[in-house]
């Protein structure tokens, strides 16, 4: 699952609210689940605000899934919500077999190089569409893209709260090349 957005431990975000569909309060959401039509699995959603959704999903296209929300009627009620992140709480997800993890969990861990120098913090996990990628934050307060794979993160310990990451050196170059 994606989604780097979280509203502490106990919410974890499951998608984006797009554009309007259509004139009849349909609306386009980035799902951020593995499969996107789960976005409505869960649950209502809830916006960073607090407010409670239901959802219907009409059908999903890659991450982009179409869908209905209780009481939003019209292309105005459907477009006020453009942009919102949808959230549910942790506990109504299921639980990741071992070594995998929510992209919700790794946001904030202290990061660490193989040979225990502290590399920053990983501030998001990010999906452009090519995989997901690590947000490292380094101590300078430089970010840096890092493909979440078992080549580069070689150990997670959220109790810890830490990831310990071997990253290619050239990806940890600065725009000098340093």
């Amino acid at each position: 699952m994606a989604g780097s957005s979280g509203q502490g431990r106990d919410r974890v975000a499951v998608g984006k609210i797009g554009r309007p569909h259509g004139v009849r309060g349909q609306i386009h959401i980035w799902s951020y689940t593995e499969r996107p039509e789960d976005i409505a699995a869960y649950g209502p959603v809830e916006t960073a605000g607090g407010r409670k959704l239901t959802v219907e999903v009409l059908r999903a296209t890659g991450a982009d899934v179409t869908a209905r929300i209780a009481g939003i009627n019209d292309r105005d009620e459907a477009a006020a919500l453009t942009g919102q992140e949808l959230f549910v709480s942790r506990i109504a997800l299921p639980e990741t077999a071992e070594g995998e993890y929510y992209h919700h969990d790794l946001a904030g861990l202290a990061a660490f190089d193989v040979a225990g120098e502290k590399l920053g913090r990983i501030a998001a996990v990010e999906d452009f569409g090519a995989g997901p990628v690590l947000v490292l934050e380094d101590t300078k307060g430089e970010t840096f893209y890092l493909p979440l794979t078992a080549e580069v993160v070689r150990e997670v310990e959220l109790d810890a709260g830490r990831i310990t990451l071997d990253p290619p050196p050239e990806l940890m170059e600065d725009e000098e090349g340093k």
